[in-house]
């Protein structure tokens, strides 16, 4: 019993150090084939992001997390195109009016006030609108606009210099290599916004593969400078109230402004956490500010903006600045975009992916614990259940780690290693039942000493030979061998030589027997051999010859001792010699018999 525990342990053991190689050796033949490993890691990637896009769903349809109230969106929507296009006659608006606006506000005492909005030269701007506005933007330091990075070619446009105050101070601890990834080219906004004192960011963004935005790049690369996303630089401004310019990413990969750290991910990517569906934030469509602003909402009590976060952007559909997200309805605005960056900042909320290693030791967490479900299971209906709700199980845990600890944990490549350790685990039991049986069925049948069938083998053996033999009118034949003097080998050299000379003869027997034949041990000394569709004659002859074999071939009993053997054998045939098993058996221990008392070392035919 011992030896069938530690077989089944050493099954289980090996089957789980199989399991792990696989997946060891499949991600070092990932890492050494390019286009199978982008295929794989395409596959993957695709459809993990999908199991995000699903918890984050849910999260929305719990109302978790909830958005702050305090960022307030003015967006320039469908409604307010058309009324400020037939209030000014021309879209884009004249820059005079967003000095106005921001005039307007700031009597409002707002937080901070940030144009998701690129300022470029216009054919149509005036000088007179454009100064008017730059000179206002400049003159409140709590001021945000945007302008892009991109990857023109220089002959398209010539890359600008932007000047030092637009940059930011990264102290890189982790392995992040951020200037690996540098943009080639900039699109710059108004000379006077660049080279004054108002704050600019990037408005880029980061597509996945399937072109859903679930990341951003808080901090760019352009000209060997480090460059800060938009919302990034206004909240980082909010949270540390400029203090503090220089930023630090530590050793574990997270972009820290003071308390609040940002997880990043190998390309440098922070993954947002999305609060709901378009129109989640606090949402007013800018020409009910402009109405106000131009005394024209009567009646209607005034916005409050105090110490509000106030993002400017465009929401209209035919501005063409729509992005897929994850969350119900999947299309966002880009000024929702930064409401969500900067919601997560305030919020210290970003998303943690875990790592290779710690997706490694979860897979195979999750193949011990099915390998041992199935495994120690008795019933397969309980592990099949067991395993289903396991599954489930874990499929609620990743869920919640992320709705409750904002940690990213994989589900796919679990799932599917719970699915595949199901199928090998079954098919490991599987091995170790054929394993036990084969044991089970060998001790029942093979004697253990000479590894010969068994006396109650060679009972069930020859009924069964003695039916077809009746059946299709076949003749066989029975030899029993008796090993001549056995007790003078017990007696002058002990039981272990004696036992050492049973081994031999039994070996002797069974390599001059066909395969089809039966080689028994019948009882002390003797054995016996059932020889199917054997007539009398053939019968003789190889008793003879087995005769002769074991007479021929010197035994050794200790490493000094060698001495000679002999056997007697007895033959019967059926249907010659008996009609039953008991008969033959009789016909054959008479011949036996025979060949003893006329001297030994022959075979007896009586």
């Amino acid at each position: 019993m011992k030896n069938l525990i530690k077989t089944k342990w050493f099954i289980y053991g090996t089957y789980l150090l199989l399991v792990l190689t696989t997946l060891l050796i499949g991600f070092v033949l990932l890492q050494n084939n390019s286009t199978l490993k982008n295929v794989f890691v395409s596959f993957f990637e695709v459809a993990e992001n999908r199991t995000f896009d699903y918890r984050q769903s849910l999260q929305v349809l719990h109302k978790r997390p909830l958005p702050n109230k305090d960022i307030v969106v003015l967006a320039i929507d469908d409604a307010s195109l058309e009324s400020l296009w037939d209030k000014y006659g021309e879209w884009p608006i004249p820059r005079n009016v967003y000095g106005d606006l921001v005039n307007f506000l700031e009597q409002k005492k707002p937080q901070s006030i940030i144009f998701d909005l690129m300022f470029i030269k216009s054919m149509r701007a005036s000088a007179e609108a454009d100064k008017y506005f730059t000179d206002t933007m400049n003159k409140y330091p709590n001021i945000y606009t945007a302008m892009n990075f991109d990857y023109q070619p220089s002959d398209v446009r010539v890359p600008v210099e932007l000047p030092e105050r637009l940059s930011i101070n990264i102290e890189n601890k982790s392995n992040i290599n951020l200037l690996r990834k540098q943009f080639t080219n900039c699109r710059p906004v108004l000379a006077e916004l660049i080279n004054g004192r108002v704050n600019i960011g990037s408005p880029n963004i980061v597509r996945n593969k399937d072109g859903i935005i679930r990341n951003i790049r808080p901090v760019l690369v352009y000209q060997d400078n480090y460059y800060p996303y938009l919302s990034f630089k206004a909240a980082a401004d909010y949270i540390n109230q400029k203090h503090e310019t220089n930023f630090e990413i530590d050793s574990n990969n997270n972009l820290k402004v003071l308390d609040t750290k940002i997880p990043l991910n190998k390309d440098g990517d922070a993954i947002l956490n999305w609060y709901g569906p378009s129109g989640t934030h606090t949402m007013i469509p800018l020409y009910k500010i402009i109405n106000e602003m131009n005394g024209e909402n009567k009646g209607i009590s005034n916005f409050d903006f105090k110490d509000k976060i106030i993002i400017i952007g465009t929401t209209a559909m035919s501005l063409h600045d729509t992005k897929s997200v994850p969350v119900q309805d999947g299309v966002y605005p880009g000024v929702e975009v930064h409401a969500t960056f900067f919601n997560n900042m305030l919020d210290n909320n970003f998303i943690k992916k875990t790592g290779f290693v710690t997706d490694l030791m979860i897979i195979s967490a999750v193949v011990a614990i099915v390998g041992a479900i199935v495994m120690l299971s008795t019933s397969t209906l309980f592990a099949v259940l067991s395993t289903t709700l396991f599954g489930i199980a874990y499929l609620f845990i990743s869920y919640y780690t992320m709705e409750l600890y904002n940690l990213w944990i994989p589900v796919v490549l679990p799932v599917m290693s719970i699915i595949a350790s199901f199928a090998l685990s079954f098919l490991a039991k599987y091995l170790l039942k054929a394993r036990d049986f084969e044991y089970q069925y060998k001790l029942a049948t093979i004697d253990g000493l000479t590894e010969l069938y068994n006396h109650r083998y060679f009972q069930d053996a020859l009924r069964k030979q003695m039916d077809i033999s009746r059946r299709y009118n076949q003749p066989f034949s029975l030899i029993i061998v008796d090993i001549d003097f056995f007790k003078k080998f017990n007696d002058t050299y002990g039981h272990q030589a004696g036992d050492a000379v049973l081994r031999q003869v039994a070996k002797i027997l069974k390599n001059n027997s066909r395969a089809t034949d039966y080689v028994c041990r019948y009882g002390g000394e003797e054995m016996t051999i059932i020889l199917p569709n054997t007539n009398a004659e053939d019968a003789l002859f190889n008793a003879n010859r087995i005769c002769k074999a074991v007479a021929d071939t010197p035994f050794n009993l200790t490493p000094v001792d060698k001495v000679n053997v002999t056997i007697s054998l007895g033959v019967s045939t059926f249907p010659d010699n008996a009609q039953t098993p008991q008969d033959l058996i009789e016909w054959a221990d008479k011949g036996l018999y025979y060949a003893k008392e006329h001297g030994r070392n022959q075979v007896g035919r009586y």
